[in-house]
């Protein structure tokens, strides 16, 4: 009898080893159980640890509750200015209600990815191309609103969007770069044309201060040499000062102002070869006129 006793409790145990093992559960941190109990879910998910289920009865599936990251192929489209783009994203998604991500959807990561896809490519077709190279923070908020409204129901939040990279056709990014250089380029000649206007002004004003001070020029001369000769050149240029020129000018004006006015008090002599008729014909005297009545009276 003792032995059958004995028999009996080593096939107890035996059977709640068994059962145990079909019952246990582990439930990591990051994962829910929703249990099914005849079919029938359980509306309070199992919460992280060891917990026990009904074997042959219940049935649990652990639902991932971490941030997964889906990429969305890239998606290929027209953009509402008409140029072919090519666009794709990434979205950033995690479970809120694992009951409804178990029940009210079949797969909640391929309804997300098809989701995802869907709404890039109504993004792409709203969207000027602009839009999509400069302007992807408001792209990427309206894209997570798009995502995120029927997830709601599934039990998902989607958390973040990004639009990774936008491709263009090759005749495009040649007509973009060829944009971009001419507006560089005329942006670079205002800028000159700026500089040059403001130097003239500068230069200017210098001028007219070293038309007041003659010796400004002649120290911003001196400053030239000295900047020459710092040079560790073969050649030295030697600027001919200006106030020498000026000296030599006056040292010229000043003799022929001096010449003009004897020549004016007293004008050249002509001399006698250039009067013909004065040498030929002698002075005559008064007797010579006398005699020369009373011949034609005696006559």
């Amino acid at each position: 009898m003792l032995q059958g006793l004995a028999a009996a409790g080593i096939v107890l145990l035996c059977v709640c080893a068994v059962y145990v093992a079909l019952a246990a559960r582990v439930v990591k941190q990051y994962e829910r159980g929703v249990v099914f109990r005849l079919g029938r879910v359980m509306k309070d998910a199992r919460q992280p640890g060891f917990t026990m289920i009904v074997p042959f009865v219940d049935r649990m599936r652990k639902v991932n509750l971490q941030i997964v990251t889906l990429p969305v192929p890239a998606q290929e489209g027209i953009s509402r200015d008409n140029v072919t783009v090519r666009v794709d994203a990434v979205v950033y998604f995690k479970v809120v209600d694992p009951v409804d991500a178990i029940v009210r959807v079949e797969d909640y990561r391929f309804a997300v990815s098809q989701m995802a896809q869907t709404s890039l490519r109504s993004i792409i077709g709203k969207s000027d191309l602009d839009d999509l190279l400069s302007n992807r923070e408001k792209l990427n908020q309206g894209l997570e609103l798009m995502i995120d409204s029927p997830a709601v129901g599934w039990g998902v939040h989607v958390d973040r969007v990004e639009i990774k990279d936008v491709s263009l056709p090759e005749t495009m990014k040649r007509s973009m770069a060829r944009q971009a250089e001419a507006a560089r380029d005329r942006r670079a000649r205002v800028i000159n044309a700026d500089a040059e206007f403001q130097a003239s002004k500068e230069l200017a004003e210098a001028a007219q201060q070293m038309a007041d001070t003659p010796s400004a020029l002649q120290l911003r001369l001196l400053q030239t040499v000295v900047a020459v000769a710092a040079e560790k050149n073969s050649t030295l240029v030697l600027p001919f000062p200006v106030e020498l020129l000026r000296f030599l000018e006056r040292a010229q004006q000043t003799p022929q102002a001096g010449a003009a006015p004897s020549a004016q008090a007293a004008p050249p002599q002509v001399p006698s070869a250039q009067v013909p008729y004065a040498a030929a014909s002698p002075t005559r005297t008064p007797a010579d006129s006398g005699s020369d009545g009373q011949r034609a009276g005696g006559g």
